[in-house]
Parts: structure tokens; sequence; C-alpha cells
């Protein structure tokens, strides 16, 4: 099916774009209805307070619309990406089947993770940015210093992670090639080389882990800045109901939510950058990584 493409995000989205398209308007129409539920619920609860109950009944049925459309599109989305695996994995194996069967393992399994992102993360994505969209919107039109301390917090945050960006290629792409080498020492059979290489993809992961933290830990201050600015200022600032009080508080954390998806979603398309040229290789097979594999070898022809 994807005979002489490059193996890619863009040529998976190319091949099944129906299939992607319909699962994405569903995501798209459900966000929609998702967004509108803190100004429903603020409506709802003015009107209570004031014996109107015609707003509570509308946030009845954006509830039930809600659910009918997250119920069937969860059911559709597993059949249709069910089919993407199984397409992409046999392209995969067709492609490195020159390679040793460590490397065929490594980079079927990395494979996966292009669907997984085109299932999982890429609806939360969509999600993400219309709430972001629509709470700048929102916040503004209840005061614009509002939407301005959301924007200055994403702005931010958005800095902050192109500053770690290449660290980040850097790092996924010394896991990955560890991670080829996997089979091929477990079939060695040799226990302080099988250690080595475990010893070897716990460092990688701690040094992941530990940019990650200092970036999100970074982002997550002035997400969270924004918050607090917006929650003074909404109660103290302006002649708000409780209800508009609410919306502006609820749109403002859901701003935080979503806002931090978007360094998220780059972090993880650097390391499908990474997994895509890999996949794509013909004749290569795990890159040299000196510090590791060297020591792996020494520790082999010890025994």
């Amino acid at each position: 099916m994807f005979q002489d493409r490059k193996l890619s995000l863009g040529s998976i989205l190319r091949v099944f774009w129906l299939q992607v398209s319909t699962t994405w308007a569903l995501t798209l129409f459900e966000t929609l209805i998702l967004v509108s539920l803190p100004l429903l619920i603020g409506r709802s609860i003015d009107g209570l307070l004031n014996n109107n109950s015609q707003p509570f009944i509308w946030l009845g049925v954006a509830m039930a619309v809600l659910l009918i459309t997250s119920v069937g599109r969860r059911l559709y989305d597993t059949r249709a990406y069910g089919r993407m695996r199984v397409e992409l994995g046999v392209a995969v194996v067709e492609k490195g089947k020159e390679q040793p069967v460590s490397t065929q393992n490594a980079r079927l399994q990395m494979s996966r993770e292009l669907i997984t992102f085109l299932e999982t993360e890429a609806p939360i994505v969509i999600m993400a940015l219309l709430q972001v969209i629509v709470s700048l919107v929102i916040l503004y039109s209840f005061h614009g210093l509002l939407a301005a301390a959301a924007g200055a917090a994403t702005v931010f945050s958005l800095l902050v992670y192109g500053l770690a960006s290449g660290r980040f290629f850097r790092l996924n792409g010394d896991l990955n090639s560890q991670s080829e080498r996997q089979v091929s020492i477990l079939e060695g059979g040799v226990r302080k080389a099988i250690k080595a290489h475990l010893s070897a993809l716990r460092r990688h992961e701690v040094r992941l882990s530990d940019t990650e933290a200092v970036v999100y830990g970074l982002i997550f201050v002035a997400l969270l800045s924004m918050l607090g600015t917006n929650l003074w200022f909404a109660a103290t600032q302006l002649s708000a109901t409780p209800g508009e009080i609410f919306s502006i508080v609820t749109y403002s954390y859901e701003f935080i939510e979503s806002a931090v998806m978007l360094p998220v979603t780059l972090q993880t398309l650097t390391r499908l950058s990474e997994i895509t040229q890999r996949l794509n290789r013909l004749d290569e097979g795990p890159a040299d990584e000196p510090d590791d594999s060297e020591d792996a070898d020494r520790l082999k022809s010890s025994e």
C-alpha cells in the first residue's frame, strides 16, 4: 500500500486520508461541544439562581450529544487505526528486510508510535488548539487583560521548549539507537552485556526525564501564574456575577491544560521526526554509539 513512499506521518495521512479525515472531523465536533460547557455551566448557574431553567436544559442536551459523539468516535478509531498499524508494519518490515532482526524489531515497534500519535495525541492536539483559541476569545470578551495574560504564558512556554528541542532530538536518538541493539544482545545471552544494555537504556531515559522535568517545571510556573492573575483580576477588579467568575476561572484552567499540550506535542513530533529518519534508512543498521556499544562488546568478549 505504501509502495515506494517514504514512511512518515505525511505518507500515512495521504494513504489513509479518508479514515483520518473522518475521525478528525468527529474530534472537531466533539471539541466544539466540550469547549462550550464552561460557558453553558456558568449561564446555568446564573439561570438557576434566577429561577430560569432553560440554560440548564440546554446544558443537558449538549452533554448528551457530547457523550454519543465521543463513544462513536472511539469505536471508529479502534478499527481505522488498527488497519493502519497493520499496513505500516508490513511496509516497515519490507523496507528493512536486509537489516538485522534486532533492528527490524526495534523499528517495527517505533513505527507504531506514528499511528499512536495520529490515534491518541493528534485528536488531543486538535482539542487543545481549539480550546486555546476559544479560551482566548472568551477571556477577551470578559476583559483584554485576561486574554493577554494567557497569551503571554503561551509564548513563554513555546520559547522554553524551543531552547530545549535540540537536546530532546539528540536524547531520543540515543535511546532509539540503544533500543535497536536489544534483540542481538539478548540473542548473545551474555549476562554482563545484557546488564550493560539495560543500564544504558536507563541512563538515556533518566537524561530525557530530567530534561522534561526542567522544561515543564518552567512552563507550569508561567501557566499557574496566569491562572492566579486571572482569578485575582476576575474576583477583585471586574463586576462579574458568580457564574461569570466561574466561567473565567474554568476557561483559564482549561487554557492551562490545553496550552501545555503544545510543547508536549512538539516534543512528540521531535521524537517522531527522529524515528522517521531511522525508518527510512535502507542500508544502515543501528547507529554507532561508542560509549554504550563498545562497553557491551568489551563485556561480551571478556566472557
